[in-house]
């Protein structure tokens, strides 16, 4: 297994590194028209439920039941579920470079990401993620999502990686701060040249011939 300054294992989120994130406010300002919503009572009830969603406390059924089907509505659940799991796409030169890493450096691969279970699932089988992600630590299998520590020690017990061994890649800078204050090594993803940038001064430099 590679040891490149002692690390063997990268965790890393999904939302805005792996793929787009699967339904923020632009996914929810698209539905919002393709449905005839009125978008402000959609995002005030989705800030109130999403949480509850995310750490698999209700499923994606009983979270749609208070964001919009909670009124009669000329639409079926499965026509919205449908219309959900369309707004997901893969980042494909960040799925590329992490295929290269993992592969070149023999490294473990942990996903810690906040994601509803059904929508989560649905990821990571239509992209492809199981090909070259060992673990998943997502917050509605687990039950914690960050910023919370707990999360992250989850996937500390996991991947039986210590913290000093581990770099963690998330677009979020909140919860880049909360990986670090935990002695993980934590980069903000930008996008794929500044990650790149960073991972080499860490000496993950990509053989020409990987590419």
């Amino acid at each position: 297994m590679g040891d490149k300054n002692g690390i063997n294992t990268l965790f890393i989120d999904i939302g805005g590194v792996l793929l787009n994130n699967g339904w923020d406010r632009n996914a929810r300002h698209r539905a919002a028209q393709n449905f005839a919503l009125d978008e402000e009572e959609v995002n005030e009830r989705h800030h109130l439920a999403f949480d509850a969603y995310e750490t698999g406390k209700i499923s994606l059924d009983e979270y749609l039941g208070m964001v919009v089907f909670y009124r009669q509505q000329p639409f079926s659940p499965d026509d919205f579920k449908a219309f959900m799991y369309a707004q997901s796409h893969p980042l494909d030169e960040m799925i590329r470079y992490v295929r290269q890493l993992k592969r070149q450096y023999r490294l473990k691969t942990v996903v810690v990401s906040n994601e509803g279970r059904e929508l989560n699932s649905y990821r990571i089988h239509a992209f492809g993620l199981t090909e070259f992600i060992d673990t998943f630590v997502c917050s509605s299998f687990v039950h914690f999502r960050k910023p919370d520590a707990d999360i992250f020690k989850v996937a500390l017990d996991v991947s039986q990686s210590a913290p000093e061994r581990i770099v963690y890649l998330d677009d979020r800078l909140l919860f880049v701060e909360a990986g670090s204050r935990l002695g993980i090594r934590s980069i903000q993803h930008v996008d794929v040249a500044t990650t790149r940038a960073a991972l080499a001064e860490l000496g993950f430099a990509l053989a020409v011939n990987s590419e």
